[in-house]
């Protein structure tokens, strides 16, 4: 509780394993991710039962595979948290090639399971969604890129990352899936700005991506579908949207009660991408500020800790892993409240699913691992030494 007050004890040369971790890593954030996860559970008993007993499954069958998957999310997150950040961009860099190589050959062997999107592969006892783990990957081989290009006859790391994250996105939208394309561009376009990244090549970037929109749209019925009804002033009762926005209204500041929401009978989404919907409607306006707080917590400190970071390599990475988390629970949350259009996305360490749990985990346990407290000068004293010369 002490360092958690006064801030980690930098670690000694020769400090067994365990004690040394303990020190060095971020507690609060710990924490937070473990009251997320906490809540995920909670709301999980609230929203899956019905879906269970539509499917003829057994009445807790999604919450009991909701634990065996969280357990295992973290602890892979703390199996990484405990690894140096040279092994870390190791197993990254290996982990993108497979995921990629998964991402490439999903419109040949995906399936949809009739959502209209082929991003799974059917396992019989389970699906995988392989977007989802190349996330933390390309964070990683994109910061590995970049900070190489700082390098005296570098290679052009900034120029190789944009075409990778150009290709990435064209094999995504091919899915379709274009949630997850916007928040792999958002994460590269906030390590490019930190990279040094020019204003009028970013604000070109935004420009293909609104031109990449528009095609789109004209298009993808898939697509154009979910912008008209984002766009459509009258919201139907009877969509996912209209249910949503329903029970957060009814869910005032207190809820309606433990149990007693209506909306998780209507959703079929309700334990996935809705699940703040539910939170909404049974526990009121005072868990969702709650679960913000967290997400928020968990971001800020991070951004904090990168800040006093001398290496170019873990300050990018960790800050596309933390923009990323961040805005893919601000994503999630503002689809339920309709400030954006419904994009299939999971609210990280939240929702139910197990391709999200556990590479939310390796996420997490990346950027934990990246914000641990190393020996190291502060970067002010690195300029001024570059002064000095």
């Amino acid at each position: 509780m002490t360092e958690m007050v006064y801030g980690a004890v930098p670690a000694q040369s020769g400090d067994p394993i365990l004690p040394r971790w303990w020190r060095t890593i971020d507690k609060w954030s710990v924490s937070c991710i473990l009251i997320l996860f906490g809540i995920g559970m909670l709301l999980g008993f609230a929203a899956s039962p019905p879906l269970a007993e539509r499917n003829g499954l057994g009445y807790f069958h999604y919450v009991e595979r909701q634990l065996i998957f969280g357990v295992a999310a973290l602890i892979t997150m703390l199996a990484f948290t405990m690894l140096s950040p040279r092994m870390v961009r190791r197993l990254g860099v290996l982990g993108f090639v497979v995921a990629m190589i998964a991402v490439m050959l999903l419109p040949v062997l995906g399936t949809d399971f009739g959502k209209g999107a082929t991003r799974w592969y059917s396992l019989g006892f389970a699906s995988v969604q392989p977007s989802e783990f190349l996330k933390p990957g390309f964070v990683v081989v994109a910061a590995w890129l970049m900070a190489a290009s700082q390098e005296i006859n570098g290679p052009p790391g900034r120029a190789m990352s944009a075409g990778l994250v150009t290709v990435i996105v064209l094999f995504l939208a091919m899915q379709p899936d274009f949630g997850q394309s916007a928040l792999i561009l958002f994460g590269w376009g906030v390590m490019y700005f930190l990279a040094g990244a020019p204003i009028l090549l970013l604000v070109g970037a935004a420009g293909l991506v609104v031109l990449g929109g528009t095609f789109a749209y004209h298009n993808s019925q898939h697509f154009a579908r979910r912008i008209d009804g984002f766009l459509n002033p009258e919201v139907d009762p009877t969509t996912q949207l209209g249910y949503a926005t329903n029970a957060i209204r009814e869910g005032g500041f207190f809820g309606v009660g433990v149990g007693e929401g209506q909306v998780k009978w209507s959703l079929p989404d309700a334990h996935t991408d809705f699940i703040i919907a539910v939170a909404a409607e049974e526990y009121g306006l005072l868990l969702v500020l709650i679960i913000i707080a967290l997400y928020a917590t968990i971001v800020v400190r991070s951004f904090l800790r990168l800040i006093r970071e001398r290496n170019t390599f873990i300050r990018l990475a960790g800050s596309g892993l933390a923009a990323m988390f961040g805005v893919q629970a601000l994503i999630n949350m503002g689809v339920a409240v309709r400030l954006l259009p419904a994009k299939g996305m999971t609210l990280p360490f939240v929702s139910y699913g197990g391709s999200s749990l556990i590479a939310g985990g390796i996420a997490l346990g990346m950027l934990l691992a990246f914000t641990r407290t190393r020996p190291q000068g502060r970067m002010q004293d690195v300029f001024a030494n570059r002064q000095g010369r």
